[in-house]
């Protein structure tokens, strides 16, 4: 009878030990931290890399701009062609001081001006031409996996109308 009655008792301690420990919340916080930490991290890291893609694309942008604004004010000689790729990379005409942006070189601006044959053209278009976005988190190098890379080039161009060329409003 005794033992009848213990192990009675035996199962329902065991009863009240798994609805206590089902009860237990110690270490979820953890755990929810665990599954959730590395989603933060790739959306953080995705956020970061588009603000800098697009820093850098809107910067260029702005330097072409301003470049073929100088163009179509200077007029045609092969000065205002140097002035322009200085000021589209450097900022100012002369070409001191260090690039707007890390890796923008002259040779990558090129000037085209439409037609070609004439004395004053219609048209100029700077473009910035083989400049490759260099991401802080490449998903290339780090799975070494070429075709997933994130370094792509960019390459804003701006076509501008020459002053002098404009017709004439009535």
């Amino acid at each position: 009878m005794r033992s009848g009655i213990r192990a009675r008792v035996r199962r329902i301690k065991a009863r009240l030990r798994a609805v206590r420990f089902m009860r237990n919340e110690r270490g979820v916080q953890l755990a929810e931290m665990a599954i959730v930490l590395p989603l933060f991290i790739i959306l953080f890291a995705t956020t970061a890399e588009f603000g800098r893609f697009f820093y850098e694309y809107s910067t260029l942008a702005k330097a072409a701009r301003a470049g073929s604004r100088y163009l179509v004010s200077a007029g045609v000689n092969a000065d205002s062609d140097l002035a322009a790729q200085n000021i589209v990379v450097y900022g100012n005409a002369e070409g001191k001081g260090s690039p707007i942006i890390k890796g923008l070189d002259i040779k990558n601006v090129k000037i085209t001006r439409e037609p070609e044959n004439t004395s004053l053209p219609q048209t100029v278009k700077v473009q910035i031409l083989n400049y490759k976005y260099s991401p802080i988190f490449d998903l290339g190098k780090l799975t070494k996996n070429q075709s997933l890379s994130l370094n792509v080039e960019v390459k804003p161009s701006v076509t501008m109308r020459y002053l002098l060329t404009q017709p004439l409003t009535p």
